[in-house]
């Protein structure tokens, strides 16, 4: 009986862990649950336990964190083995050599996030004791990693920001740069060093022991929207990532950082202090590279990928537009009708989208240039680079962004029309897509359509660059 017992004993543990294997993916709530183990065990951890546990476990613990974080092995109990393991996996950060990223979670919005700067900036934000400021902040979530790739003469733009896409958004486990580089700081890195510098503000100054990392961390990453948007939203939520950031890190703040860091990693190595005249050359080399920084990640908006959303591929050989263009043309949906408020309720309109365009009308692809949700993002439809079929006509003269919903009576959420009307527009010029004084209209002042929608084109008509006559 004991042998018939341990047998379906030991067939049962095998069974459960094939299952978990099978169904483990790098979500953030996947990550939560994590912490919440810890947090919850034998020992009862605080925050700044579980974070050098945390840390202790993927092995976040070289001269430089210690500088500013202390040992992370000095005392508390051990984290068990398998989860320590499991801790590992999903916080240490890599870039393989086919281009796969590590340490990187998907989470409800629809970004993704490296694990360890944001778990860094926490850290440093519960543990500083210096008024009016948090010790180490900028270095441990941004300015390294920025600093590693500044100290080549490649320029900044030609590695910065590598984006990518899951291999399954519902059970994630896989995740591939678009551009399959192993170079550093990925899009990944930046959205958690941004995420790291906000809640280690907000943590700063606060009573330890009424915080819980686990829901720290929920409530920023699984926030829902209602149904004004992000007009109701509440400030400190991952949706917001950009704007908090803004407010909190001005460029020159983080040129300072980054040169820190970079004198700061060079005295840890026993190296001699910098020259006058290298310094001065490092400055100027910051600078230059902070200002792909700024507009990449501070003046463009945050946009989702088409590998993001599910993007069937173009069909055909796309036609590649002639920049900078001279305008930008406004649309709305009208069908979907109903503003999307979601990551998938939004991808599945994208989708929705495209098969109509590309199925019922034979185009190549999803007409748009772009197309703007209510979730806080831009989707990409045909991008930047490739000519649209947005606005019969005009398609090689400008980009077409459409609004996810009918705006015949009422408006978009004032946060979407900012995304376009400041940042997406902002981003155009900056950028070279657009020229400076490039003109705005609406879908109807040139094709004979509704579009987009009375509402909305009275609200159009008092935005900067609205109207002219077309050369």
């Amino acid at each position: 009986m004991d042998k018939v017992w341990w047998t379906l004993t030991l067939a049962f543990v095998v069974l459960s862990s094939a299952i978990m294997e099978a169904s483990f993916s790098w979500h953030m709530g996947d990550f939560i649950k994590v912490v919440k183990q810890l947090e919850d065990g034998r020992h009862q951890l605080e925050p700044v336990a579980v974070l050098k546990r945390l840390r202790r476990a993927a092995g976040l613990n070289d001269v430089f964190i210690q500088h500013f974080l202390g040992n992370a092995n000095s005392g508390g109990p051990e984290v068990d083995a398998t989860l320590s393991d499991h801790i590992a996996k999903f916080v240490q950060h890599r870039v393989t050599e086919d281009g796969r990223e590590e340490g990187v979670v998907l989470t409800p919005d629809g970004t993704t996030v490296a694990l360890s700067p944001l778990l860094l900036g926490i850290e440093a934000g519960l543990l500083s004791k210096t008024r009016g400021r948090v010790r180490g902040l900028h270095q441990l979530t941004l300015a390294k990693d920025l600093s590693h790739m500044l100290r080549h003469s490649f320029p900044l733009s030609l590695h910065l920001g590598s984006d990518g896409c899951w291999d399954n958004v519902t059970l994630p486990q896989v995740f591939t740069l678009a551009d399959n580089l192993s170079t550093t700081p990925t899009t990944a890195q930046v959205n958690g060093g941004m995420d790291g510098v906000v809640l280690g503000m907000e943590v700063w100054g606060k009573p330890r022991g009424s915080l819980k990392l686990s829901s720290l961390l929920m409530e920023y990453y699984n926030h829902h929207l209602r149904t004004e948007g992000l007009d109701g939203a509440p400030r400190l939520i991952s949706r917001r990532r950009r704007e908090n950031f803004r407010e909190l890190v001005a460029p020159p703040v983080l040129i300072r950082e980054v040169v820190k860091s970079l004198e700061l990693q060079e005295r840890l190595k026993g190296q001699p202090k910098m020259g006058t005249k290298e310094k001065k050359r490092l400055v100027a080399v910051v600078k230059d590279g902070m200002k792909e920084f700024a507009l990449m990640y501070m003046d463009c908006p945050p946009i989702i990928p088409r590998c993001m959303w599910g993007a069937e591929a173009y069909r055909g050989t796309p036609t590649i537009l002639s920049l900078p263009l001279s305008f930008m043309y406004i649309h709305h949906t009208h069908t979907p009708s109903k503003p999307c408020l979601t990551f998938e309720q939004c991808s599945e309109d994208m989708r929705s989208m495209q098969r109509f365009h590309q199925d019922d009308r034979g185009w190549d692809d999803i007409g748009y240039s772009f197309v703007a949700g209510s979730d806080g993002y831009i989707y990409e439809g045909r991008g930047w680079h490739w000519r649209g079929a947005h606005t019969l006509g005009h398609n090689s003269k400008g980009y077409g962004v459409s609004f996810i919903g009918d705006y015949s009576t009422s408006l978009p959420s004032q946060h979407s029309m900012g995304l376009v009307r400041d940042q997406l527009a902002s981003c155009a010029v900056g950028g070279g897509r657009l020229i400076a004084n490039f003109t705005l209209k609406g879908h109807r002042q040139v094709v004979n359509t509704s579009c987009p929608g009375d509402a909305f084109y009275n609200e159009i008509s008092g935005w900067e660059h609205f109207g002219g006559v077309e050369k």
